[in-house]
């Protein structure tokens, strides 16, 4: 008898275990559902960004990337995201897609302009910059031809 008390005890510390893990994991994945304003950034490559990426503004996020489509016509690539309501972005801001660290990850970073009206929803922001191949600058500098003449 004193065997399977044990037992059952053991089994309810594995299962809250197991709930607090799922739990923890729940909100580090951050699958809420989240409120917000849907805009649109061109660019001529995604390099890497995936869906549920940040969007960050001065390091902070404040958005996620929700869906990348490829505009058959003009073959640009069109990064939608759903930016925090509290937050308002200028009508001539800029947006970059940035190495989150060396060792991968992206993120796109929104830079704010100075003009007084907002994006509203579905608003396109037009002046975005590709990212930068960390391999093609390298093997440009390794492969490069050499300044000096001799």
């Amino acid at each position: 008898m004193h065997r399977n008390t044990v037992e059952t005890i053991m089994g309810a510390i594995v299962l809250l275990a197991a709930a607090s893990f799922f739990a923890m994991a729940y909100e580090v994945a951050n699958l809420k559902d989240s409120d917000g304003y849907g805009i649109i950034a061109e660019f001529g490559s995604t390099g890497g960004l995936a869906i549920g990426d940040d969007v960050r503004i001065s390091g902070i996020t404040v958005g996620q990337i929700t869906a990348q489509k490829l505009d058959p016509n003009t073959y640009i690539a069109k990064i939608s995201m759903l930016i925090d309501p509290a937050v308002k972005i200028p009508t001539d801001s800029s947006a970059r897609i940035t190495a989150a660290s060396l060792l991968g990850g992206n993120y796109l970073e929104l830079m704010p302009g100075s003009a007084t009206g907002t994006l509203a929803a579905g608003g396109v922001i037009y002046d975005t910059r590709d990212p930068v191949s960390l391999s093609d600058l390298l093997g440009k500098a390794v492969f490069s031809p050499s300044s000096s003449k001799n």
